[in-house]
């Protein structure tokens, strides 16, 4: 989940409004972007949508090369 993390401090949030407005706990998103939790699909497209970035982008920190075929 390298991208969660890249995305959140890139936009100024702290973890603990991202928690409150997805509603998990701070501690899951902590666990989240450091590897040591994976999230629910549901819970990666909330994110993407939050973030407004696909999940690929979430989860690897890049977009395809191949976004727009």
């Amino acid at each position: 989940m390298k991208g969660l993390k890249e995305i959140r401090k890139k936009l100024g949030l702290n973890q603990q409004k991202v928690a409150i407005d997805l509603n998990i706990s701070r501690e899951a998103l902590s666990y989240y972007e450091n590897g040591k939790r994976e999230p629910s699909l549901k819970l990666l497209l909330d994110m993407s949508r939050y973030f407004k970035v696909s999940i690929e982008y979430l989860i690897t920190g890049e977009e395809s090369e191949t976004k727009n075929r």
